[in-house]
């Protein structure tokens, strides 16, 4: 492995010294780069043995100019930006890093949720602007009386559900590539797809986007809600359609919404949810903690390095056909 090449794509950090060491220790080179087009990834790295990639577009056009790669790690647990059926083509495997924020992400979504119910932003507003009252605008259930309902049971959910536990919360979740035992194991009922959108109080999203979830919340389903229901994303931007929700929260065919990521991002200025009064609205900030960046940093390197030294992986995302 002494001359093998090793390309950080692009990256948002403070600093790669973490990268640097761990590769270093194994006797890689890197080069660290800011490519934010298919060229300029192209330009960059197609030489390198491995790439660490965090928002540069990895398409087909750059997975065929890749001479040398044996393995791409991406910063994070999506993998959009990565064309992963050209690249299972080619054979290289491709990573993500699915547990540096599990906690982090936990936190937030439950932490949007439980805002809501108890309608403090809402609350916050009234009391601002001069209003005194000991009663909320509309309905407030107790928790110990509302259904806290997840799309998907993987890791964040569960934690997500773990917490909403002790609030009293009745549990559900839904997922069809987990086994019933798992729902059993944990305590929580499970349901169908279509049963979440009808008896959620709150429904959070814990699902991968594929072409299957793309706008898995729609219009058509944001009718099947109850009035008072929450919708908390903190997941993928394209799992909701945003100007549906939009709609919804501004018609009050729905409560409220607790949403982190979004459709395009930088949310932009004239998008109807900025709007909505009754929408609670992060910057994609959920994974985040003093601790978790460094993890992610150090994870998707030490995966990156198996890679290259052709051992077992931990989270590869597209599996490849079996050796003959």
């Amino acid at each position: 492995m002494s001359k093998l090449k090793v390309v950080i794509t692009d990256h948002g950090f403070a600093d790669v010294t973490q990268e640097q060491r761990i590769l270093a220790e194994v006797g890689c080179t890197l080069t660290v780069a800011q490519a934010t087009t298919p060229e300029d990834v192209i330009h960059v790295a197609a030489e390198a043995d491995g790439l660490l990639v965090q928002w540069a577009p990895v398409d087909s056009r750059v997975i065929r100019s890749l001479s040398h790669c044996k393995i791409i790690v991406r910063y994070g647990i999506g993998v959009d930006n990565v064309d992963l059926a050209a690249a299972k083509q080619a054979g290289i495997p491709v990573c993500n890093v699915p547990d540096y924020g599990i906690e982090e992400v936990a936190d937030h979504a439950l932490a949007l949720a439980l805002a809501l119910a108890r309608q403090l932003p809402q609350i916050d507003r009234r009391l601002r602007s001069g209003v005194w009252k000991l009663t909320p605008a509309t309905p407030m259930p107790a928790l110990n009386q509302m259904t806290f309902a997840t799309a998907g049971f993987g890791r964040i959910a569960r934690a997500v559900l773990e917490r909403a536990r002790s609030f009293g919360f009745k549990l559900v979740a839904s997922d069809p590539f987990v086994p019933e035992e798992k729902f059993a194991k944990a305590g929580v009922e499970r349901s169908l797809k279509e049963e979440l959108f009808t008896r959620a109080d709150i429904l959070s999203l814990h699902l991968p986007l594929t072409p299957e979830t793309r706008h898995f919340v729609n219009a058509a389903q944001l009718a099947r809600m109850k009035p008072h229901a929450i919708l908390i994303n903190t997941a993928r931007g394209p799992l909701v359609d945003t100007i549906a929700l939009a709609e919804a929260l501004q018609e009050r065919r729905i409560a409220a919404a607790g949403i982190d990521v979004f459709e395009t991002e930088p949310l932009p200025m004239d998008q109807p949810l900025r709007r909505c009064d009754n929408a609670l609205l992060t910057s994609h900030v959920a994974w985040f903690s003093e601790s978790s960046l460094p993890r992610l940093q150090r994870l998707a390197a030490e995966e990156l390095v198996r890679g290259l030294r052709g051992e077992p992986l931990r989270n590869q995302v597209n599996l490849l056909p079996a050796t003959k």
